[in-house]
């Protein structure tokens, strides 16, 4: 990193310890100082500063950046909080640095989640009108009937919104793949909730250009070819945010 002052969020995010995004939580909870001092939304870090977060010195020194490709289990929580949720993500993987993942797969869902300490690579992922692709595999708890296939991939009233168009294909009597371009919170189980149906199993698998190829529980590095195809998929990313990129 240069000797310029840059944001408390950029920051943190910089050095690996978590998200922009993230790190505007922290700094709303008070548990941010520099220099012994609480910082304001948008303070600014000098490279002579002391940041510590809960007491945490925080050292953005970090050149070694990670990316690993997960295959979450169910009931493992996509949270960094490994104080208040002992099923978290982070203490599942037990990766030796800090690590935090890249969107969210609720606790019911299963398959492919990717995790890093690239802050700013996670801004650029999250932002809502990337229009990048993620895949799921859902089975439902009855037969696939009627329009169900066509209606729910026309857009579906949830959360106060209509759902953008997808790509929807049958598998079996009670599957069907789903390709999704945004991430509203519980998105799929909601859909299938609006045309009477319950979610009985959803795994994710593939997001953007990175196909699950693990066995459950499991992780690996991205490949070279699979980082360079997201940075090429991310480098014109908007600055709206998607906050709820669940499955």
């Amino acid at each position: 990193m240069d000797n310029k002052e840059v944001r408390i969020n950029k920051f943190l995010s910089e050095a690996g310890f978590c998200s922009r995004r993230e790190a505007d939580k922290l700094l709303e909870e008070g548990v941010i100082t520099i220099n012994g001092k609480q910082p304001e939304m948008g303070t600014k870090v000098k490279p002579t500063d002391e940041v510590r977060v809960k007491g945490e010195l925080i050292k953005n020194s970090n050149n070694n950046l990670v990316y690993l490709a997960f295959n979450k289990p169910r009931g493992i929580v996509c949270t960094t909080d490994t104080r208040r949720e002992k099923d978290n993500i982070i203490d599942f993987i037990n990766y030796p640095e800090r690590i935090f993942p890249i969107g969210r797969l609720d606790k019911y869902s299963e398959g492919l989640i990717l995790l890093t300490n690239d802050g700013d690579i996670v801004n650029k992922i999250l932002r809502a009108r990337n229009n990048h692709e993620k895949e799921y595999i859902v089975r439902l708890n009855k037969p696939i009937k009627g329009n169900f296939i066509k209606e729910m991939g026309s857009g579906v009233p949830i959360l106060g919104t209509i759902t953008k168009e997808c790509y929807l294909e049958q598998l079996g009597t009670h599957s069907f793949k789903i390709i999704l371009t945004q991430g509203l919170n519980r998105q799929i189980r909601r859909m299938c909730e609006h045309f009477g149906y319950k979610v009985a199993s959803l795994k994710r698998v593939r997001i953007m250009n990175v196909k699950l190829d693990l066995p459950i529980g499991k992780w690996r590095y991205l490949t070279t070819d699979e980082l360079k195809n997201i940075n090429e998929l991310v480098k014109t990313s908007h600055k709206t945010f998607d906050s709820n990129s669940k499955g």
